[in-house]
C-alpha cells in the first residue's frame, strides 16, 4: 500500500511510524510545508493516564516518551492572591519540538519518507497514492479541498488567547485568574522541561479591547503581559514563538472520510487546550485508524468507514467534555466573583465529569479543606 500523509504533526509523524514499522513493505510519505525543527507553541501536557492507550498500543513508543516528561500530582488555582491546591489530578508535559523530534527519528529509522520544505498545493500531486491521510491541522488542505464533502464546520470562541513560553519554573499545572484595573486576565502555565515552561494567556473580549491589545505590536503585547503576570513569573521573561492572539476555533467533520482520503487530530476535531487532550486525541485517532486498516486488509473504503464507527463514539464524548470546558472559561470573569474555595469547585467541576463524591476519592486534602470551609 503507497500511503501519503499530509502534515508531519505528531499524528502525521506516528501513523507513519506505526504503520510503517507493522508493514514493513508499506510505501509510506510524510510531507511537511515547514522545516524539520520548525514548530510552534512550547509544551504539550497529557493527563495522567493519557498515555495508557498507547502503552497498550506500542510500548515502546510510550517507553520512549515518558523519561523525557514532566510530571506533577496537583493542580494550583491562584485567585484573589490566594493557592488553592487540587490533590490528586496528575499531569504530564513534554515539549513539542522534542516530541516532534523523537518521532521523526523514529520514523526515519523505520523507512518512512519524510519531505520537509515540501508544500502540498493541489491533491493532484498524490495522484496514485492508495490512501491519503489528512494530518495538516485546523487549516487542513485535505479538508479544505472537500470541506463540503467532509460536511466540515468552523465556529470560535469569543474569548482571545496566546501562547508564550518562559524559563520560570511551576511545579504544578497553574491557573493564575487575575483582575486589575485593565480587566481579567487567567494564565495556564506548566513546566514541560526542567527549566522551561508554557504559558498560555486568555482573556475575555472587553479586557482584550480595553488593553488595547488590537492596537500594540508584538513586543508591546509581550512587555505589557509580563507586567500584568510579574508576580507570576518571578523575575523570568515570556518568550515568544509565533505568539499571536488568537481565538480558538471549534472544527468538526461530520463525515471522517471522502474515497480515499481520511482526516485525523485537529484537521478532523478540534479540543479546548483548558483539557489538554488535542494531541492526546490525535494519537489515539492514529491508533484507531491503524487498527481499522488491519481489520479491513486491502479495503481502504470499507476500512475507513469501521475507523469512524470505532472512534467517532469516543470523540465525541470528549469533545463534549472540552466545550462544556471551554464554556466555563469564556465566562472566567462571572466565576471569579466566588470565594476562592467556591470558584475552585466550580473550576474542577466544570466538564462535568467531576461529582463530589468522585473529588472526594481523587483529591481528598482539597475535598477536606472544602467541607471544613462549608461546616
Amino acid at each position: 500500500m503507497r500511503i501519503a500523509i499530509v502534515g508531519g504533526g505528531p499524528a502525521g509523524l506516528y501513523f507513519a511510524y506505526l504503520w510503517k514499522t507493522r508493514h514493513p513493505p508499506a510505501d509510506v510519505h510524510v510531507f511537511e510545508q515547514n522545516a524539520a525543527e520548525a514548530t510552534f507553541g512550547f509544551g504539550v501536557v497529557f493527563s495522567e493516564r493519557a498515555l495508557d492507550f498507547m502503552r497498550e498500543h506500542d510500548p515502546d513508543t510510550a517507553d520512549a516518551i515518558t523519561p523525557r516528561m514532566e510530571t506533577w500530582r496537583d493542580i494550583r488555582l491562584v485567585h484573589r492572591g490566594e493557592e488553592i491546591v487540587i490533590d490528586g489530578v496528575g499531569f504530564s508535559a513534554i515539549g513539542r519540538l522534542e516530541l516532534l523530534q523523537l518521532l521523526q527519528g523514529r520514523a526515519q529509522r523505520a523507512g518512512v519518507g519524510l519531505h520537509y520544505r515540501n508544500q502540498v498545493l493541489s491533491l493532484d500531486e498524490l495522484a496514485g497514492f492508495d490512501l491519503i491521510i489528512g494530518a495538516d491541522g485546523v487549516n487542513s488542505l485535505v479538508r479544505r479541498s472537500f470541506e463540503g464533502d467532509f460536511k466540515m464546520s468552523l465556529a470560535y470562541l469569543d474569548n482571545k488567547f496566546i501562547w508564550y513560553g518562559t524559563t520560570q519554573r511551576f511545579d504544578a499545572l497553574t491557573q493564575t485568574f487575575l483582575e486589575t484595573e485593565l480587566g481579567t486576565f487567567n494564565a495556564h502555565h506548566y513546566r514541560y522541561a526542567p527549566a522551561k515552561s508554557t504559558f498560555i494567556v486568555e482573556c475575555d473580549r472587553a479586557t482584550w479591547s480595553k488593553a488595547g491589545f488590537d492596537r500594540l505590536s508584538p513586543q508591546e503585547t509581550q512587555r505589557l503581559l509580563e507586567r500584568v503576570f510579574a508576580a507570576s513569573l518571578g523575575g523570568h521573561a515570556l518568550i515568544s514563538n509565533k505568539s499571536t492572539w488568537r481565538n480558538f476555533p471549534w472544527v468538526w467533520n461530520e463525515r471522517w472520510s471522502f474515497r480515499n482520503m481520511v482526516l485525523v487530530g485537529d484537521a478532523l476535531h478540534t479540543a479546548h487546550f483548558s483539557i489538554g487532550s488535542g494531541t492526546r486525541l490525535a494519537l489515539e485517532d492514529v491508533i484507531a485508524l491503524a487498527n481499522a486498516l488491519e481489520a479491513v486488509p486491502g479495503d481502504v473504503r470499507a476500512a475507513l468507514t469501521l475507523y469512524e464507527a470505532n472512534r467517532r463514539p469516543i470523540v465525541e464524548k470528549l469533545v463534549r467534555a472540552s466545550k462544556a470546558s471551554a464554556d466555563w472559561y469564556e465566562h472566567f470573569p462571572q466565576h471569579m466573583r466566588r470565594a476562592p474555595l467556591d470558584f475552585a469547585m466550580s473550576y474542577i467541576g466544570r466538564s462535568g465529569r467531576v461529582d463530589r463524591d468522585r473529588l472526594r476519592a481523587m483529591a481528598p486534602k482539597f475535598m477536606a479543606r472544602y467541607d471544613a470551609a462549608e461546616r
